[in-house]
């Protein structure tokens, strides 16, 4: 496979590539990640992706694939951010603790004038969890980067996750089977 721009900071896309044995190049560039608040969480995800590919090729053009996404979590049609301390990592937590929620990664590819965009969905349930459970993982893990405070393949998706309907590397942050077909059309 052609080496690809890969427009994403995320260690976990990162890896997920690279378990792909896909070749690739990070590039990152600051992109804000606002939207219109008209649009749903599936068109959210993809806006941001593609803006952030979008502000890769302005600078280095699209003869080698710009892969870039993003991935959100939305609980009861609230789309939970990733928390900014140690206090609103808990709450998240608390508040996903037992429930359901969606995961939805966008993802864009651009190349040679083409643009592939599409969204992955998985639906997560936890388990009811503790207070101590949630600090515990929160204080070791620290996961204020990461959409919905937590990260499925850390201690708290081994022991927190009652169930998982859809892709389990889209809740890493990558859709990645479907991204290698995409890829292997170009």
């Amino acid at each position: 496979m052609q080496k690809i721009i890969l427009g994403s900071q995320s260690p976990r896309r990162k890896q997920l590539l690279q378990w792909a044995e896909v070749p690739f190049d990070i590039i990152i560039k600051d992109t804000p990640e606002t939207y219109p608040s008209h649009l749903t969480p599936l068109e959210i995800a993809i806006h941001i992706a593609k803006n952030k590919a979008v502000n890769i090729q302005v600078s280095h053009g699209d003869s080698v694939p710009i892969l870039s996404a993003d991935t959100i979590v939305v609980l009861n049609d609230e789309i939970i951010g990733k928390p900014a301390d140690r206090e609103e990592a808990i709450k998240i937590l608390s508040r996903l603790s037992g429930e359901k929620h969606s995961v939805i990664t966008g993802v864009c590819i651009l190349f040679n004038n083409k643009e592939i965009v599409f969204a992955d969905i998985t639906e997560v349930e936890f388990n009811a969890l503790s207070i101590d459970q949630i600090a515990f993982y929160v204080d070791k893990y620290k996961p204020y980067d990461k959409a919905g405070a937590y990260a499925i393949q850390e201690w708290i998706g081994v022991v927190g996750i009652k169930s998982i309907k859809g892709d389990f590397y889209n809740v890493m942050g990558l859709p990645i089977s479907r991204v290698v077909k995409e890829l292997n059309k170009l």
